[in-house]
């Protein structure tokens, strides 16, 4: 292991020298930064420009240049990285700059690339298992439709309809019941396409999914929950339920006691522990204390896989410690919502609860409450977010179709069919894991990318990223600036092939990574 992936490092180590080299000399050659200085003969532009020619050392050829910039991005290894200063920055280090600015793009883009796998995979392999059917034509053609949208155009009707008329909306948040009925109809028929069956199925479910559709959105309206939402106690434990019994269906085992009765106990476990934790959020106001409630309930769930799992213990005691970690995120969302409150009342009116610009409100920039910097971050990441979700699921849904439709024909899919597995038991463990492998090469450059940021949705939502800078460094003819961004955008896609590499072994053993 130690040695391949020493190796791959080796060969992409000669890539990213000959591709920064290139980038280096064409950022160089493309322009002057100085140019609208040399137009100008007064004493202070004179000065002005002779101090910035020695701080960006434009008396040196580039082809010298790159070299001095490469010994100081090597020292990056140990610790200690010089990667010069960018003056449009106003001398501001590249390495400061390009950390604030990963902060930024990290907070946006990775949440955006993990829902778009999860949703995008979920809706691929539902219409792979429904070939053919409406639903698939309707998913298809969705797809086909969002994946062509240019994203300036999309991030502009999500200002104009997701923020802008969303606010009014909220204002005085009435949902008709004619509307909700609507709502629930489309839905059921959506739910009843995706589940199939034969007639008595179908009706069945969709009559399941309308009335709880439509049931809900009413509730919402007869209590006003959209004014003032809030999760509490009930939500705690409806959501916790949710996540386990999707923890049970992904690893097909929702007919299984032990498991069930191991699930079972950590969300009990989590719901008892909902009003001890109301202190321990109180007087540990910090995101450690998140991670260490996830760690407290992880541990909880492997305690009640140990002693109810029976047989299949350590099975349960997975499943049981991943559904205690998730249960985490419904009482972070319950302390984010007890805070609604005072947000409304303290962001401006102008810009509305779901913001179009920027990362964050300023005045709560450097709250002290933790759960209100993170409503604040999260209202200001939905529109962007949903921007970048809407056409890369689309993507992962053809890219999932066509690999799941592959793998379904494949001789072992059938023998484990004909030995009598459960349907979801044939798809999750024996399709799913093996769709997952080419899937695999997708995500690991598309996180490598990321990395890199989205430069259209940054500067359509005012968000000062790795795309606002690289772009901001090309404009500027800012070498250091351009060659900084590449240097971590290239480093986080050599770390993602290998990784993607190490993954295909996991998932298909009869992959191995070879020692010689």
């Amino acid at each position: 292991m130690l040695s391949f992936i020493t190796r791959r490092l080796a060969a992409t180590l000669a890539v990213l020298l000959v591709a920064s080299f290139v980038v280096y000399m064409l950022t160089a050659n493309s322009g002057d930064p100085l140019e609208a200085l040399r137009t100008q003969n007064d004493p202070a532009s004179v000065a002005k420009r002779a101090t910035l020619t020695e701080k960006l050392d434009l008396d040196t050829p580039p082809f010298f240049r790159y070299f001095k910039w490469l010994g100081g991005a090597a020292s990056c290894v140990i610790g200690q990285c010089n990667l010069g200063v960018s003056v449009i920055r106003g001398d501001e280090p590249v390495a400061s700059a390009l950390g604030n600015a990963m902060q930024s793009t990290l907070s946006l883009v990775i949440l955006a690339t993990v829902l778009s796998i999860l949703f995008g995979v979920a809706i691929g392999m539902t219409t792979a298992l429904r070939q053919y059917s409406g639903y698939d034509y309707t998913v298809t053609f969705a797809a086909f439709i969002f994946y062509s949208l240019p994203i300036f155009w999309v991030a502009v009707l999500l200002k104009e309809f997701g923020a802008i008329r969303f606010n009014e909306f909220l204002g005085d948040p009435s949902i008709p019941w004619g509307i909700a009925l609507a709502i629930g109809f489309v839905l059921a028929l959506v739910v009843q396409a995706v589940v199939g069956g034969h007639l008595r199925l179908r009706l069945r479910t969709a009559g399941i999914s309308f009335a709880l559709t439509s049931g809900i959105l009413i509730l919402l309206d007869i209590t006003q929950w959209l004014k003032s939402p809030s999760i509490g106690i009930v939500g705690v434990a409806l959501l916790g339920t949710g996540l386990g019994a999707l923890m049970l269906f992904m690893t097909s085992n929702l007919t299984k006691r032990t498991l069930q009765y191991s699930v079972g106990a950590t969300v009990l476990a989590v719901v008892a522990m909902w009003y001890p934790l109301q202190f321990i959020w109180f007087y540990f106001n910090n995101p450690f204390a998140i991670v260490l409630v996830a760690v407290l309930l992880a541990g909880l769930g492997v305690a009640a896989g140990f002693f109810l799992g029976g047989d299949d213990r350590p099975e349960a005691m997975r499943v049981a410690a991943i559904t205690g970690a998730l249960s985490t995120a419904p009482l972070v969302l319950d302390q984010m919502f007890m805070r609604w409150g005072e947000y409304v009342q303290i962001i401006p009116l102008r810009s509305g609860v779901i913001s179009t610009i920027g990362a964050n409100t300023p005045v709560l920039a450097n709250s002290e409450d933790t759960w209100m910097r993170m409503l604040d971050s999260s209202t200001h990441l939905i529109l962007p977010t949903a921007a970048l979700m809407i056409i890369s699921v689309a993507g992962y849904t053809r890219y999932t179709r066509a690999t799941l439709l592959e793998v379904l024909n494949q001789d072992y899919v059938r023998t484990a069919r004909a030995k009598g597995l459960p349907e979801t038991t044939v798809i999750m463990r024996h399709a799913f894991r093996n769709t997952l492998i080419p899937i695999a090469t997708i995500v690991a450059f598309d996180f490598g990318a990321v990395i890199g940021g989205a430069i259209i949705t940054e500067r359509v939502f005012a968000w000062q990223g790795m795309g606002a800078l690289f772009n901001q460094g090309l404009r500027e003819v800012d070498v250091n600036l351009v060659m900084g961004v590449f240097l971590v955008t290239g480093v986080a896609a050599v770390i993602f092939n290998i990784l993607a590499d190490l993954a295909y072994s996991a998932l298909d053993p009869r992959i191995r990574i070879t020692e010689a």
